[in-house]
């Protein structure tokens, strides 16, 4: 049994097939046919029903897949040993970022971290956040950015920072004419929101909720993005709730309709999430010491009440 056998065998796990698995492991589908073959025999077990189309996992294939995970990822430790004790920080890592905070937090911290870790290769990908927790747990990120907490038995979650919600109120709104707003003034019947799937969606709501102001309907107005939720309450079609450093990139009119909470301002606390198994942690490190530095100056609220992302 060896370390590439395994790695073959997560790979086909995964993909549920032998011919992309060859590929993205980079030896020819014989090869890889041949080696997770011999692996089989030697522990006189199959590990896939090759009569499935998908290929799956057999019953016991399934416990194997589990405990590769585990011996991969110990191996993958041990090069974390040397490369700690050397000092050196590089290597391929890959990144997950949820899309409510990849547009404006990626622009202010990749070209630092570049510069000062020009040997790490970032691989970079804007995921929800049920795809990251999925992909951390099997070993395909090795860190993501996400909002938490996410109450999850196998991740760490590290806070890098606390962005406060802030309201975005059109002309016409009935709270246009408050210099400040609190919770107990929100409506779900005039917000308009994300997308299902997006956590900041799932924040407003449980902010409403807290405050007792709730929608018997389904929501009329949803959209992916945040800026088209600012444009169609521009249309005086209600107003929504931005995170605050999407208002950094309003113009100066649109500035005009910001309206700040009175504090405790309701926040989201923002995470650099990783696996329990804390493998490459000098580069998380890295990225931890790069982001935090760069967002301190970005947000200085200090007086906030995190509203959970999960709904």
């Amino acid at each position: 049994m060896t370390i590439t056998q395994l790695r073959y065998v997560l790979a086909v796990a995964e993909h549920q097939n032998f011919t992309k698995a060859a590929e993205k492991t980079f030896v020819t589908q014989p090869t890889l046919s041949m080696q997770i073959q011999k692996l089989e025999d030697e522990l006189e077990i199959l590990i896939f029903d090759r009569s499935k189309k998908p290929i799956e996992l057999t019953s016991v294939g399934k416990k194997i897949v589990n405990q590769a995970r585990n011996i991969v990822n110990e191996a993958e430790r041990m090069q974390d040993v040397v490369d700690q004790e050397k000092g050196f920080i590089g290597g391929e890592f890959h990144l997950g970022i949820i899309p409510t905070i990849m547009p404006t937090l990626l622009p202010m911290f990749l070209k630092s971290f570049n510069n000062r870790y020009p040997k790490v290769l970032l691989r970079i990908e804007e995921l929800t956040t049920d795809e990251i927790i999925a992909k951390i747990n099997d070993g395909h990120l090795d860190a993501a950015i996400a909002a938490t907490p996410l109450n999850s038995e196998k991740i760490k979650e590290r806070p890098l920072y606390y962005e406060p919600f802030v309201g975005y109120v059109p002309q016409n709104h009935r709270l246009y004419e408050q210099s400040k707003i609190d919770s107990s003034d929100l409506d779900l019947n005039d917000i308009l929101l994300l997308e299902d799937g997006h956590c900041f969606r799932d924040g407003v709501i449980n902010l409403c909720k807290a405050s007792k102001v709730q929608k018997d309907d389904q929501f009329q107005l949803e959209s992916g993005s945040f800026e088209t939720l600012v444009k169609l309450s521009n249309e005086g079609l209600g107003m929504t709730l931005l995170p605050y450093l999407h208002t950094l990139d309003l113009s100066e009119v649109q500035t005009k309709n910001l309206r700040h909470f009175n504090p405790p301002s309701p926040a989201r606390e923002v995470s650099l999430i990783y696996s329990k198994s804390e493998l490459k942690m000098q580069i998380v490190n890295a990225l931890y010491d790069v982001i935090s530095g760069v967002v301190r100056g970005a947000i200085t609220f200090q007086d906030v009440k995190i509203i959970s992302p999960i709904s």
